[in-house]
């Protein structure tokens, strides 16, 4: 069988968690149409009789203005190494920038085969996807258009892919679709609520604290006690709301979302704290799981 390593990189807010979690056939990923949705490197596990394929998805490239952002943007290089082929994400609908065919050709000019995965195809004039692929066509990479919305072209670039892979031995257990715990999904389902709910700064200064989690006495229930972080008091109050509005209807949509991931009820308790500046602090970072 086949079986290897692809890191999926690309610009923020590309479509490569959405991508990734097409490809695997779970969501392993929390997606929104804000930048810096995706902190974190995971792995999404695709496994079949014939081959075993980890897709790493990576923080959007960007320039960084915090030490958080830092840290992301050495997650991204780093999980380019090693790995056995690079999946690049290019978001077609807003056409080829400088920035994505500087960063396409960096990793084409690499060791590691490079495919070039042009997603949102399906909102996008078909002269213009035309116009898209003559110009990329020169950098001497395989190019798949793809709607990930849609599933066009998914099997297709799966088939491209596998080209690229080694044969091997499983690298994951059969059952495994990612390497993040429960613990950890529950946190980011949080995140994603509030990146959905709320505008401008506010989402991507929040960072979600799990203080418990774990089966009540019955087992048929989930108690499940998370803090909110922010940066400003101002945010706080924003996030809690007139009367506690914000905060329970964004903790319903999550606590929703959390039970349809763990298959039981849940108990879910939150609270918003404050924690100044806190993306700029290595302490608090690697206090709350971002480790440089």
């Amino acid at each position: 069988m086949k079986s290897g390593f692809v890191a999926v990189i690309g610009r923020a807010n590309a479509g490569k968690s959405t991508l990734v979690n097409v490809l695997v056939g779970e969501k392993v990923a929390i997606v929104s149409p804000k930048p810096q949705t995706t902190r974190d490197r995971i792995l999404g596990i695709l496994t079949t009789e014939d081959y075993q394929i980890a897709f790493i998805d990576t923080p959007g490239i960007y320039k960084a203005d915090n030490l958080l952002n830092s840290v992301m943007q050495k997650t991204t290089a780093d999980s380019s190494a090693d790995v056995d082929a690079v999946l690049f994400v290019m978001d077609a609908h807003e056409g080829v920038s400088d920035t994505d065919l500087n960063l396409l050709k960096k990793y084409a000019e690499q060791k590691t085969s490079t495919i070039l995965a042009l997603t949102k195809t399906d909102i996008m004039p078909e002269s213009l996807l035309i116009s898209e692929l003559k110009q990329l066509g020169e950098l001497g990479v395989e190019i798949v258009p793809v709607s990930a919305r849609k599933g066009k072209n998914i099997k297709e670039l799966l088939k491209v892919i596998l080209n690229k892979l080694p044969e091997g031995e499983k690298l994951f257990e059969q059952d495994i679709v990612s390497d993040r715990s429960e613990k950890f999904m529950i946190s980011e389902i949080m995140r994603e609520k509030i990146l959905l709910k709320f505008d401008k700064e506010i989402p991507h200064g929040i960072a979600i604290i799990v203080n418990k989690f774990g089966l009540m006495e019955g087992g048929r229930t989930y108690e499940i006690n998370l803090d909110i972080v922010c940066e400003k008091a101002n945010h706080k109050a924003i996030l809690i709301g007139k009367g506690g509005k914000a905060i329970k209807e964004v903790s319903s949509f999550a606590r929703a979302d959390m039970e349809k991931f763990l298959g039981r009820k849940v108990f879910l308790t939150t609270y918003v704290k404050v924690k100044e500046d806190w993306r700029n602090s290595a302490q608090l970072m690697k206090e709350y799981g971002y480790e440089q």
